[in-house]
């Protein structure tokens, strides 16, 4: 969000003429309500899908066999964990996700501090398919193209942590799906862990999780059925596992149904929250949607938002501290991006929290209270929201780097800059209501989600599946 919300005094209250307004704006922007038109989606029970699934599931690819993709990404959990920071190896009870799960001071190697491991909160699988141009918070997994509605598969190349800045990883795969797919085994804190292949190149690691997996016997008719014959590489694993997540497509919203012309799919509170979220600043909007953009409601870009810098950090420096997090700077070393990170997606945004890059607010309110006004909301922080476990002690040192940075781009009147105004109690509640509206029902469904989630009736190829549990012990 480009600016903050007051009330827009100048819109009548009727219900059908703010429908008709918000209509009128968003047909102007272009705007369909469907972000998958014109793309090329996997179905989940697609062979690639399915077999990405499986590998999706498995401990076998962490380097301890005690972490799988979905230990931080798990459907029901919002394509997420749920938690601030996640713990990915290491954990006291590997098959329990979300709030529960803690690292565990008996863990092999690295540092046990009593909270999480991972320093940047866990993204969405969700939609996944939809971005073109980077993955991650810092953009690290970059399309050199950026087609409008490639994910990345269009020639040009995707550059990853493996290859330089601006140059494509000719291992990258074709989509920002697959390229992404390799690394978080490459993560000592995420899956590797800290004894496997320690020391030896991502490349080694790679060969060393196929060796494995062969190994384990019973890939070869997952390959096989996929792929026509029972040959396991990194990149088939990667291409599967990115066709998994790529087949998560959750769009079918009140949002949607909105724009396509049913007046009543949303709440009035939701219509002027909608108001406030694409009128400009100049016209008492929140201008939101100029970061907020398009059907998939991101502009793919880096900004300051100076949301709390909590956990362990990324190991940066300012010159007081150093376990900070510089953002998009760490990738591109230009100045301009200190302490920028890239506009997340709000689909489904009701159920993708915690929120901000380290997962520093624990509601939407908070949320939306901070991107009106982040100066305001770090000095009203909650730090009672945070597990107590979190790494917190810095968070108001840390963070005022960021603020400062953020005072410095709006003096130097960078464009795109965040800008402060005043809002209401009542702004804020209305566009929780709008950003609620994003939401598919399906995924606030445990029977919509099991397609994407293994059953009794799916093989478990290395007998390493995660079967997750909660903190109660029910099965997720």
């Amino acid at each position: 969000m480009a600016s903050a919300c007051v009330a827009l005094t100048a819109c009548s209250n009727d219900s059908s003429d703010i429908a008709d307004d918000v209509i009128s704006m968003v047909k102007a922007a272009g705007m369909t309500g469907d972000p998958t038109a014109g793309r090329t989606l996997p179905a989940i029970n697609d062979p690639k899908a399915q077999l990405g699934k499986k590998l999706f599931f498995t401990k076998g690819l962490g380097g301890d066999d005690d972490s799988a993709c979905v230990t931080c990404h798990h459907p029901v959990l919002g394509g997420g964990d749920n938690l601030s920071l996640p713990i990915g190896v290491g954990a006291e009870t590997p098959d329990l996700l979300g709030p529960g799960r803690f690292h565990s001071a008996a863990a092999k190697g690295g540092v046990f501090d009593g909270g999480p491991t991972v320093p940047r909160n866990a993204p969405t699988t969700f939609n996944l398919g939809m971005w073109d141009q980077a993955l991650f918070h810092d953009g690290r997994v970059e399309s050199l193209g950026k087609t409008p509605g490639a994910n990345g598969n269009d020639g040009a190349g995707i550059r990853t942590p493996d290859s330089a800045f601006g140059v494509a990883d000719p291992d990258a795969g074709d989509t920002l799906a697959a390229a992404q797919s390799r690394f978080p085994i490459t993560s000592p804190e995420e899956m590797r862990g800290f004894t496997f292949e320690a020391g030896n190149s991502n490349a080694v690691l790679r060969t060393a999780l196929e060796a494995k997996l062969t190994a384990a016997g019973g890939w070869d008719a997952e390959f096989t059925a996929a792929y026509g014959d029972a040959t396991i590489t990194h990149t088939r694993i990667a291409e599967a596992i990115g066709e998994y997540e790529r087949s998560q497509v959750f769009v079918n919203s009140p949002w949607k149904a909105f724009v396509n012309g049913d007046k009543n799919a949303i709440s009035n509170a939701a219509k002027r929250g909608a108001m406030k979220f694409f009128s400009s600043r100049e016209n008492g909007g929140a201008n939101c949607s100029s970061c907020h953009a398009g059907d998939f409601f991101t502009d793919e870009q880096y900004h300051v938002m100076a949301t709390p810098q909590i956990g362990r950090g990324k190991g940066n420096d300012n010159g007081t501290l150093q376990n900070d997090d510089f953002g998009r700077f760490r990738e591109s070393k230009d100045p301009a991006d200190k302490y920028k990170f890239r506009t997340p997606s709000l689909l489904n945004v009701e159920v993708t929290g915690p929120w901000g890059h380290a997962g520093a607010y624990t509601t939407l309110d908070g949320m939306v209270r901070h991107m009106l006004n982040p100066e305001q909301a770090i000095a009203n922080y909650d730090f009672s929201q945070l597990n107590p476990t979190v790494q917190a002690a810095d968070m108001l040192t840390n963070t005022q780097f960021a603020l400062n940075q953020l005072a410095a781009n709006r003096a130097a009147n960078v464009a795109g800059v965040h800008q402060n105004v005043a809002f209401s109690d009542e702004d804020v509640s209305d566009l929780v209501e709008f950003l609620k509206t994003l939401t598919d029902p399906c995924v606030k469904d445990r029977s919509c989600l099991a397609p994407w989630i293994p059953d009794a009736g799916d093989t478990n190829p290395d007998g390493l599946r995660v079967n997750a549990i909660d903190n109660t012990g029910a099965f997720l």
